[in-house]
């Protein structure tokens, strides 16, 4: 079922569908999927601090990754202690204090080093400035779903539950917004899913997230995604999808040869 909700004064489009082997109701933000919205680290992205901060490299790591629960958690520290010194830019830091900090709250983060996660190599760094858990996996050749916090795979990626009391979910699939940080995100500069510059990939958001939204959902689930999507931008412009609001077109200008 196709639907149009308006989401922070612009309209989305939205299509559900219900989980061939269980009690489940999948809904996803069609017009995100068909974005080209991509991840601009250390090519643009302006960081989540309260004034833009490009030259710091920090991304939306300043504030640490917060753990979803105790495996997250310990998931990731098993990770840390296999990362080499030439990955991982504060290994020291964290073989001696540790990488996680539970807060007075109860919430479990990734500890903070010099204004920014524990894991984030800085610019500099002979190993490149980065996710120290990311640059593993790259070295690797495992996703780097299978190292890093939930959250950070994730985003902007969102997955919201609801329940109707019966044993009946609706699981929603959604763009991360800046509401969702809570009160802070209203304070950050800037926002990756509301910046024209970071809609320039050259596939769609289904396409080049497709790993994260099977993890998210179910290779099942993805699959009934994947086949509506490619129906509808098959359809010679009939019933076009609704653009996302923060993206642009793009004008590929053909260089004259010397």
């Amino acid at each position: 079922m196709a639907d149009l909700q308006v989401k922070d004064g612009a309209t989305h489009e939205w299509v559900s569908f219900e989980d061939p082997g269980e009690e489940r109701t999948w809904v996803f933000d069609v017009t995100f999927m068909l974005s080209h919205w991509g991840c601009i680290f250390g090519r643009g992205c302006q960081g989540v601090l309260t004034e833009p901060a490009p030259e710091l490299v920090h991304g939306c790591c300043s504030y640490g990754a917060h753990f979803v629960d105790a495996s997250d958690r310990r998931r990731v520290e098993r990770v840390a202690k296999t990362l080499r010194d030439d990955q991982w830019q504060f290994k020291k830091k964290g073989q001696q204090r540790g990488v996680v900090k539970v807060k007075k709250n109860g919430e479990m983060v990734t500890r903070l080093v010099d204004g920014a996660c524990i894991f984030l190599n800085r610019p500099g760094f002979e190993g490149g400035a980065g996710c120290a858990l990311h640059r593993a996996a790259l070295d690797r050749g495992v996703p780097h779903l299978e190292l890093k916090p939930d959250v950070c795979w994730q985003l902007p990626l969102r997955r919201d539950e609801q329940s109707d009391g019966g044993g009946h979910v609706t699981s929603t699939i959604r763009e991360w917004d800046r509401r969702h940080w809570g009160a802070g995100g209203e304070e950050f500069a800037w926002w990756c899913t509301e910046a024209p510059e970071a809609f320039t990939e050259g596939e769609p958001v289904y396409k080049t997230l497709r790993d994260e939204l099977i993890a998210l959902t179910s290779p099942e689930a993805y699959a009934l995604l994947a086949d509506y999507l490619e129906k509808r931008v098959s359809t010679n412009g009939a019933s076009r999808p609704l653009p996302h609001p923060a993206e642009r077109p793009v004008k590929f200008v053909k260089k004259k040869r010397l």
